[in-house]
């Protein structure tokens, strides 16, 4: 059902109006002077002949070229005439060539990538981004919308992920085989030593900072009927040489202790890909941990606790998080301003985004043109068209009885001089 236009500037409407009406006057003000001289001059031989001839002409013009400008939005006079009011009732085969001629002449691939490399996208960027405040304002607008978007993820929406999505994929997906992996790739790089570090020397220091809890461990395992000055000794010597170990192990990175500790690793990297019993145990553990109802609990704090922390960070202006972003920022304008293969390939793949949307969704773009015209008001339209257009189409007229004046001065001048 067609609908009236879509809303406009009442203010830049009627503007367009006064300049249409002033067009217009000055259209018919010719036409009224051409019939005035026409009158004026009519028999009279000479000099006034041809202005007579000249006047008829532009009076024939003028008129000519009223009704083909005026056909074009209404039907002259009222008069139902073929082919006239062609706006109104064509209207959507007008918009479905508009859409035709918009896909065919501005929607190619070779259009598209020639304009994206003369608008040296990624060199632009790099200059705005050269400014250290719009620099911020990236990094501030980005920040406001991770931290809102952080925000709308809630606690059914985790639990969700985790229950309908995650579960299910570790449950069908053996995890023998890629643990096993990780960890033998983590002993051949000893990617686990910096952790076995950090381990001995936390635990060095609380053995030495907590020889009473040491202590009344073992104390809790010895003999009954053992003296309490015996266990004392025992356990004050055990305590000591229990330190004194571990202090080793620290400070020597070829102990046998931590070469047993590598092989033990790599003997179960080796039997979690390879051992089916160990595969099966491994298999059941991952099921007993799945299955236990603290799961989703668990993986819901663990996203709180993510989250407070990242949005804490967003939010401030001057935290970590910002920071980074902003030196990342402004790296990455240095670059595009210095490197020309970063620009060329980041403009290649903005031509390569661009032809892509272009090819899938081009027809839907341009199909907006005729599913707005056929909405439209046939009448209404041909108004709104008229009074964006119709100011330069007065000019037809205008030069239709100047151009007409001329030619018939020209032909009147050919009979003369063939009579």
């Amino acid at each position: 059902m067609a609908t009236s236009m879509i809303t406009s500037d009442p203010a830049a409407d009627e503007g367009r109006r006064r300049g249409l009406r002033r067009m217009r006057t000055l259209a018919v003000s010719l036409l009224g002077f051409a019939a005035v001289v026409y009158v004026a001059t009519l028999d009279r031989d000479g000099f006034l002949g041809y202005v007579n001839a000249g006047a008829e002409a532009s009076m024939v013009g003028a008129i000519a070229d009223w009704f083909a400008v005026t056909a074009l939005f209404k039907h002259p006079l009222g008069l139902p005439i073929p082919h006239t009011a062609l706006i109104p009732k064509r209207k959507d085969d007008l918009g479905r060539g508009l859409q035709e001629f918009v896909g065919e002449n501005f929607l190619q691939e070779d259009i598209i990538r020639d304009r994206i490399g003369v608008a040296t996208i990624s060199e632009r960027v790099g200059r705005w981004l050269s400014d250290p405040a719009n620099a911020r304002r990236v990094v501030d607008e980005v920040s406001d919308v991770a931290s809102i978007g952080l925000g709308k993820v809630r606690d059914e929406h985790v639990a969700d992920l985790v229950g309908q999505a995650l579960v299910p994929r570790f449950r069908e997906e053996p995890i023998s085989p890629l643990l096993g992996g990780m960890l033998g790739e983590m002993v051949r790089d000893d990617l686990h030593h910096g952790l076995v570090d950090l381990a001995l020397e936390e635990l060095h220091e609380w053995l030495r900072e907590n020889p009473d809890t040491v202590a009344e461990i073992l104390g809790e395992r010895a003999p009954w009927w053992a003296p309490p000055r015996l266990n004392e000794a025992v356990t004050d010597r055990v305590n000591r040489e229990l330190v004194r170990w571990v202090g080793d192990i620290r400070d020597d990175p070829h102990h046998h202790a931590r070469r047993a500790f590598d092989s033990m690793l790599a003997q179960l990297a080796r039997d979690l890909l390879e051992s089916p019993d160990t595969q099966q145990r491994t298999e059941r553990l991952k099921e007993r941990i799945l299955d236990h109802p603290q799961v989703v609990a668990s993986s819901i704090s663990l996203w709180n606790a993510l989250r407070r922390a990242l949005q804490s960070s967003l939010k401030d202006p001057e935290g970590a998080v910002r920071e980074r972003l902003l030196t990342e920022v402004c790296r990455f304008a240095e670059r595009l301003l210095a490197e020309e293969d970063l620009r060329r390939r980041l403009d290649g793949i903005a031509a390569d985004v661009a032809v892509f949307a272009v090819d899938r969704y081009g027809t839907e773009v341009t199909a907006v043109i005729t599913h707005t015209i056929e909405r439209w008001d046939g009448k209404e339209a041909a108004r709104r068209i008229e009074l964006h257009v119709g100011r330069d189409l007065q000019f037809i007229r205008i030069n239709g009885t100047i151009v007409g004046g001329l030619v018939g001065v020209l032909i009147h001048t050919v009979s003369v001089l063939v009579a």
